[in-house]
């Protein structure tokens, strides 16, 4: 396995272990707002208004929400799927995604100290580096010429 898959292997596994772990943890803490959704119907379980009533129930089922299936975590993990599958194909990632990934990640962490974020900026500069290791233009090769 090449130095470039492997690094983009890791940023990937990085990537689906908070997305998924994000998750899990919110899941399990808030089982009971959970568990509600799926009693009552998915369908609008999370209302974006509530004529102006904003009780205790209400405001803990939005804030499910937005740390659950609304927050970073699925777009993390459907991010970590892709460079998964990029690098098993040998396609380098772009270095502006783990620029952009390592920008949000660390803005993210100083705003919400401690906490995991600045693993998501590891993942971001595995990328850069990754994308950094070359395409194989300079010996004639292209896309996918590495034999590893």
């Amino acid at each position: 396995m090449g130095a470039r898959r492997r690094l983009v292997r890791w940023a990937s596994g990085i990537m689906l272990g908070l997305g998924a772990g994000h998750l899990l943890l919110v899941t399990v803490m808030a089982r009971e707002a959970v568990a509600d959704w799926a009693e009552r119907g998915l369908w609008a379980a999370v209302p974006l208004a509530d004529g102006g009533a904003a009780s205790g129930e209400s405001l803990e089922n939005q804030l499910t929400f937005w740390a659950g299936p609304g927050s970073f975590a699925v777009p993390l993990v459907l991010l970590g799927f892709l460079t998964w599958h990029l690098a098993g194909r040998g396609v380098a990632v772009p270095a502006g995604i783990g620029w952009g990934l390592a920008v949000w990640c660390c803005v993210g962490g100083v705003l919400l100290v401690p906490s995991p974020y600045f693993l998501g900026a590891v993942s971001g500069v595995l990328i850069v580096l990754a994308s950094r290791q070359g395409d194989g233009t300079e010996a004639g090769g292209g896309r996918g010429s590495d034999p590893a």
